[in-house]
């Protein structure tokens, strides 16, 4: 280790829950991608495309709660998802709002994929274990509500010391 970073304490950032959360979920994006490959797209819009399929329309906002990513990140892979004519996205509303549906290609492209999907789904589950996987997957749940809370409470915590 360099001089200028052996001072530095890094006990514990082993057990980081970031760190090993994200290890994990690189480990399981690649698995699923290569799945969703022959199709042209990725995990993480399949995860859009079904969750746009299963509310829609939908507004952007909502779909940024439903799949807990901030709304720039999701308005991004959302424009390269009109891009490829995967889905469509509405003109403001009254509200402000705009609404997503799936174009008559994403919903090809979502149930050409949905195969694939339970495949790797079906092979994943196997190999860690259907009771933990569902015990584990209920667990995964509760977290991210636990981490969506506390991103709040941070963010009542910053906006009250700004009034």
């Amino acid at each position: 280790m360099p001089a200028h970073l052996s001072e530095l304490n890094l006990n514990g950032t082993g057990s980081c829950a970031s760190f090993n959360f994200r290890r994990a979920a690189r480990a399981v994006t690649s698995l699923y991608d290569r799945a969703f490959e022959p199709f042209g797209i990725r995990s993480t819009q399949f995860s859009i495309l079904v969750g746009i399929a299963k509310t829609q329309p939908t507004s952007i906002s909502a779909l940024s709660d439903l799949l807990v990513i901030d709304r720039t990140t999701l308005t991004r892979s959302l424009r390269l998802l009109k891009k490829q004519g995967l889905l469509s996205i509405s003109d403001r509303s009254t509200k402000r709002q705009r609404f997503l549906s799936l174009t008559p290609k994403g919903e090809r492209t979502l149930a050409a994929s949905l195969p694939a999907w339970r495949k790797v789904q079906h092979r994943f589950v196997q190999s860690s274990g259907a009771d933990y996987w569902t015990n584990f997957r209920n667990e995964l749940e509760k977290l991210a509500h636990a981490a969506v809370a506390l991103e709040r409470s941070d963010d009542d915590v910053q906006l009250a010391a700004i009034v």
